[in-house]
């Protein structure tokens, strides 16, 4: 009935049931992180990549040896981070103020810093288009105080979403009006991105254009007793989103909130992965969790199409 719960699960509509018959606890996979955000499944290694922002550095987890160390620190007080349509780690670095991407060969290539001659305040997250367009979100969370980065004035004066052509490079503004932009996601088709704006307690909804521009943002859903940080899909269209009120939420393609993983703490950032992508992975406080769940996250992006093929000389 709506209402039920056990030590993992709230059922608050009956569409949330078949959720709920995974695992029947969450497993704690590390502790001792400061302030854990941004994991990253990576299927080719199988390993885990999450970022411990206050001791500045990317963690790794390995799920065949269940071993933990640190894959880079410093790491620019990292936050989001995600892959490429080529398998390339794309990372929100608050502390460095810009997006980065980590090239095959361990090289940091620059994608995003400025908007119009301008310092970001702090890229938070990051959704990778089939196009190769970067999206992300600049909160000031990393300018606010040392100690998720570096404490500064913003140069933009305001928190805004941007795209990075994946062309030109160009840093465009495609939406704005939020007081904290948080998680953001593609649905499956891509014809709308979701956003989370963590100050002002919902999650936006906008339609994407095949020009690279939104239009609408609406409210999809509003988080009552606390803040949503970020926010993923799973193949059947529902929304989940890691909630500073100590769950993860999951939300119906029509808004409605079917129920809660109950999780200890604040959690901060959530992503699917493992063989059959149906393992959720959960960043809260100082620590990083996992449950295997009866649901799957959407699959990742597929490789931009290949260019025509070169005639040999």
């Amino acid at each position: 009935m709506p209402g039920e719960r056990d030590q993992l699960y709230e059922i608050l509509d009956e569409r949330f049931r078949p959720c709920g018959a995974g695992d029947s606890a969450l497993e704690t996979l590390y502790e001792g992180c400061r302030w854990a955000e941004g994991p990253l499944y990576v299927p080719a290694g199988r390993y885990l990549l999450w970022s411990d922002i206050p001791n500045d550095r990317l963690l790794r987890w390995d799920e065949t040896t269940g071993t933990v160390g640190v894959f880079r620190s410093p790491a620019g007080h990292p936050n989001g981070n995600t892959l490429d349509g080529q398998g390339r780690l794309i990372t929100c670095e608050q502390g460095n103020r810009r997006v980065t991407r980590t090239e095959h060969d361990g090289s940091i290539t620059v994608l995003a810093d400025r908007f119009e001659g301008r310092r970001l305040n702090s890229p938070n997250d990051a959704a990778v288009k089939s196009d190769g367009s970067i999206w992300f979100s600049d909160p000031d969370f990393g300018i606010t105080s040392d100690y998720e980065g570096h404490r500064a004035e913003s140069e933009i004066g305001a928190c805004n979403v941007y795209r990075v052509d994946p062309g030109s490079g160009e840093v465009r503004l495609v939406a704005d009006g939020f007081r904290g932009p948080n998680g953001l996601v593609f649905s499956a088709d891509e014809r709308r991105l979701y956003v989370s704006d963590s100050r002002a307690n919902h999650i936006r909804v906008f339609d994407v254009h095949d020009d690279g521009t939104l239009s609408g943002g609406e409210v999809f859903a509003e988080c009552g007793n606390g803040n949503f940080d970020n926010i993923r899909f799973d193949d059947d269209g529902r929304l989940w989103a890691a909630a500073l009120d100590g769950g993860v939420h999951c939300y119906d393609p029509d808004g409605t909130l079917l129920g809660r993983l109950l999780v200890p703490g604040r959690s901060a950032n959530i992503r699917f992965g493992g063989a059959k992508r149906n393992r959720l992975f959960i960043a809260a406080d100082t620590t990083l969790y996992s449950v295997v769940l009866s649901v799957t996250g959407t699959p990742p992006l597929p490789a931009p199409p290949a260019g025509p093929a070169k005639e040999r000389p």
